[in-house]
Parts: C-alpha cells; sequence; structure tokens
C-alpha cells in the first residue's frame, strides 16, 4: 500500500498487524480518488475509523487544507502516527484516537465543519446506519458537504434518508462499494 498522487507521491504506508483492519486497496483507493478529485483540493477532510489513516493521508497529499483521522484502536494508531511522519504531513494532520460516533460530537462541539466526511466502519456491523444519522444530525456537516461511506457489497442502502442526503453515485467493487452522498 503506498500514497497514490501528490507531494507524498508513490511513499510506501504501514498497516496494522491481523483481521481486525482492512486496507483500502491502492485501485479502489486511485478510483475513490478519481471520483473526488476535483472536491479534494483545499478540503476539510474528516477520515473516520481510519485505520492506516491512508485514506486521510492520501486527501492530504493531494491538497485537502486539513485532515481529522480518527481511530480508536492502539495498533492502528501508531500506523497513523508512523505513516504521517513518513510522509512529512504531521502538521495538516489531527489525529484523534476517540471511538468514531463519539469523535462526531466533539468535533462538532469544536465547531469544525468538513468539506468530505470518510467512513469506513466495520462491515455488517450495523454501523452505516448509525453514522450516516449522527453525520446529519451533526454540527460537522455544511450544505454540500461530501459523505462517503464504505461498506460490504450486499449491504443495503434503503437506510439513507432522501431528506437529508442525495445519493449521488453507489461505485461496485468485487466485495465491497462506496457509497456517495451530498447532505441536502
Amino acid at each position: 500500500m503506498r500514497v497514490i498522487a501528490g507531494k507524498a507521491r508513490r511513499i510506501p504506508l504501514v498497516t496494522a498487524e491481523g483481521k481486525d483492519t482492512r486496507p483500502t486497496t491502492d485501485r479502489i483507493k486511485e478510483t475513490l480518488f478519481n471520483i473526488i478529485q476535483d472536491d479534494v483540493p483545499g478540503a476539510m477532510f474528516l477520515d473516520l475509523f481510519s485505520g492506516s489513516g491512508a485514506i486521510g493521508i492520501e486527501a492530504l497529499s493531494r491538497g485537502a487544507k486539513k485532515a481529522y483521522l480518527v481511530e480508536f484502536a492502539r495498533e492502528p494508531l501508531k500506523c497513523i502516527k508512523a505513516n504521517l511522519q513518513k510522509t512529512r504531513l504531521e502538521e495538516d494532520a489531527v489525529v484523534l484516537p476517540i471511538e468514531a460516533t463519539y469523535s462526531i460530537a466533539k468535533l462538532g462541539n469544536d465547531g469544525i465543519k468538513f468539506d468530505i466526511i470518510y467512513a469506513d466502519p466495520p462491515y455488517r456491523s450495523g454501523f452505516e446506519e448509525k453514522i450516516v444519522d449522527l453525520i446529519a444530525h451533526s454540527n460537522i456537516v455544511k450544505e454540500d458537504t461530501l459523505v462517503i461511506i464504505e461498506s460490504a457489497l450486499e449491504t443495503e442502502v434503503d437506510y439513507i434518508d432522501d431528506s437529508l442526503y442525495e445519493v449521488v453515485k453507489i461505485k461496485e467493487y468485487k466485495t465491497n462499494k462506496h457509497i456517495f452522498l451530498r447532505v441536502r
């Protein structure tokens, strides 16, 4: 796994050992950023369930103004810090070692609003619905915030409230998908 493009291009990233994290492959990450490439420069970026930090780091490498990386597990947190050092992107990153649902309330209370929110919760855990609802009713979004949810391929999207979000795109891969939502 590596940074695909931007100022940290080609720098290899470390990932946590074990089955608790599912690093996004370079191919999927490249497809994701090709889709959102016009939204990233200058954006405030939130990476929930950050794992190794690869998505938030890619956003910074491609010109995001600032990235908040939220991860609660100890081993992935070590990876995030090592990857930020390796890529020399620590100045533009904020690492929050707290649970993702709690981070939404904390960031909202701090008055921080995001242009792009990426969430990769554990698959088949029901977190997708909870996160989408929490984000929609939080203070971290503004009109037109782009919310991207990564989920298992078979996960239904009928939990998305059309009055809160516009489903912009659903990009399917072999085993997972990205759901692109715009806050109404």
